[in-house]
């Protein structure tokens, strides 16, 4: 079922011995810290496609009493560490998948006197000898045993916050689950540490939370084990390399979650793939969206059609590539207590629909894979004018290539009437139609806004991954109420093609004007030629 009591070492090895390993043993470094301490109480959320699971299995071969995990671990990064041996193999472990429990009962009732039951029976038998005050109570019983032995417990916890999304609306429940773990785990010496996996971080009531004693590390604050959340760049490259595979497509893909973390006085960016997606990458060879195998969008539509004002406009701002500044403190850490749309936001973050940028205190649609989860759940709604303009910007891209100024100037316009959303009232609004009008050019294009030039920033540039190296550059300058032949002059004038010498030949510059008096927009395209 779901409780192991000294867990055998086959659990990492299948982690060991799977086709891609990437080593973040070193994250045991950061846990080794808080063993026996006032920081023991350890929580870690993050989304499901993020490998929450394989972390609880190396910790728990690494922990566990009884038996030489040595040969697993002396080649990786932690061996390195000065508390390896300090900690290896020192405590028993008692490892916990609560969704087990979950799916076998019917009640937070039966699935917590389930799991008493079942962690009794396995300390009963690994403990035989000592005597018992009350063989029922599972705080006396591990009272008892570490007062005989002084043997303490590494407690891991994984899916602990599964009952908040099968039960999302029983608040009773949610709260007896909640006083148990704190019975179990608050100020009780038998801890020596208790790590929790999960994709929420702990539940708010009021003003404070029931498990205080927690440390939190998530996908808006992941603080020192940031790098550990998921895949870094220095990783998925070397993977790349050593599958030959194109990074540049890889990023394209799956990057996009941004997390940030404190080193030493410095902070530092990670920029962090999603796991279970690159694997699926790396060995079919496919860049596929592979968000479906483990989600699906009808999950997300119920978060994004939420009749919150300015959430349906910040969608699709996002789907244009913008950034959306948010306010996290509100969120009450479950899946349907909302006060606004920052709530809403803030829970896309945590299950991977959105990345969250600590230094601006914004979100945005990390990649090309979630990307298209909006898109599919958007198909499914009454967005009918957002799905349209997607869907017509395939015919808008070639328009641009066969550069026909007529075409993308009514293309646009078109896209500017239907998404009634963005208000036009300055050149950024204009930017953010033009980029979702295009949104079919992330296909072949790397899409940057406010590229750096060398005399200032162009509008838009669409950059052709290595893959689609026959399309053009483009170049695109926008203006507001002044004409698109000036548009195209300052990208001459401002030298702003010398950023992308390499594609002289095959680039094409583009003008944008948008008229307030006649609401039309005008477009000029040239070929670049040196």
């Amino acid at each position: 079922m779901g409780t192991y009591l000294n867990p055998g070492n086959g659990l990492f090895k299948i982690a060991l011995n799977s086709q891609i390993f990437v080593d973040k043993s070193r994250l045991l470094e950061v846990t080794n810290r808080c063993v026996g301490t006032m920081q023991r109480f350890v929580c870690v959320s993050r989304p499901r496609r993020f490998g929450k699971s394989m972390a609880a299995d190396m910790l728990a071969a690494y922990y566990q009493r009884g038996m030489d995990s040595d040969p697993l671990f002396r080649e990786l990064k932690i061996a390195d560490c000065a508390s390896y041996s300090a900690h290896r193999n020192q405590y028993d472990v008692i490892k916990i998948n609560m969704q087990e429990f979950l799916s076998e009962t019917e009640s937070v009732e039966d699935m917590l006197q389930m799991m008493r039951s079942y962690l009794l029976f396995d300390l009963r038998e690994a403990f035989g000898e000592v005597r018992l005050r009350d063989e029922k109570n599972l705080v006396q019983v591990m009272k008892d045993i570490y007062a005989a032995t002084g043997r303490s417990f590494v407690i891991l916890i994984d899916e602990w916050d599964c009952l908040f999304r099968e039960y999302q609306s029983d608040k009773e429940a949610q709260k007896k689950y909640l006083d148990f773990l704190r019975a179990w785990l608050k100020d009780k010496e038998y801890v020596a540490l208790a790590y929790m996996t999960g994709i929420l971080p702990i539940k708010k009531y009021g003003s404070h939370s029931a498990l205080n004693m927690f440390s939190e590390y998530s996908m808006t604050n992941p603080r020192e084990m940031a790098e550990f959340f998921g895949f870094t760049e220095e990783e998925v490259q070397a993977l790349c390399e050593k599958y030959g595979r194109s990074f540049e497509e890889t990023q394209a893909w799956y990057d996009g979650y941004e997390l940030a973390a404190v080193c030493g006085n410095e902070l530092k960016t990670y920029a962090m793939y999603s796991p279970k997606s690159v694997v699926d990458a790396m060995l079919s060879g496919i860049f596929d969206n592979y968000w479906n195998q483990t989600e699906t969008y009808e999950a997300l539509k119920v978060y994004i059609r939420m009749n919150f004002e300015g959430l349906k406009d910040d969608i699709v701002r996002m789907l244009a590539g913008e950034r959306i500044r948010i306010n996290i403190g509100t969120f009450s850490n479950d899946m349907t207590t909302f006060q606004g749309k920052d709530d809403v936001l803030t829970l896309l973050v945590h299950l991977g629909y959105l990345s969250y940028h600590w230094t601006d205190k914004t979100v945005s649609i990390p990649n090309k894979e979630v990307s298209q989860e909006y898109i599919n759940a958007i198909s499914t709604m009454d967005w009918k004018e957002v799905i349209r303009s997607v869907e017509d910007s395939r015919k808008l891209l070639e328009s641009l290539w066969n550069m026909d100024e007529t075409a993308v100037a009514l293309g646009v316009e078109r896209a500017h009437q239907e998404i009634s959303a963005l208000e036009y009232n300055d050149e950024n609004s204009l930017s953010c139609t033009i980029s979702l009008a295009f949104y079919f050019a992330r296909e072949y294009y790397t899409v940057i806004r406010e590229f750096p030039t060398g005399k200032g920033f162009a509008d838009l540039c669409f950059i052709p991954r290595k893959m689609y190296a026959d399309k053009p550059a483009i170049i695109v300058e926008l203006k507001w109420d002044k004409s698109a032949r000036g548009a195209l002059e300052q990208v001459k004038d401002r030298e702003y093609v010398e950023t992308l010498k390499e594609y002289k030949g095959n680039l094409l510059l583009v003008g944008i004007n948008y008229d307030k008096k006649t609401k039309t927009h005008t477009c000029v395209i040239e070929k670049f030629e040196k």
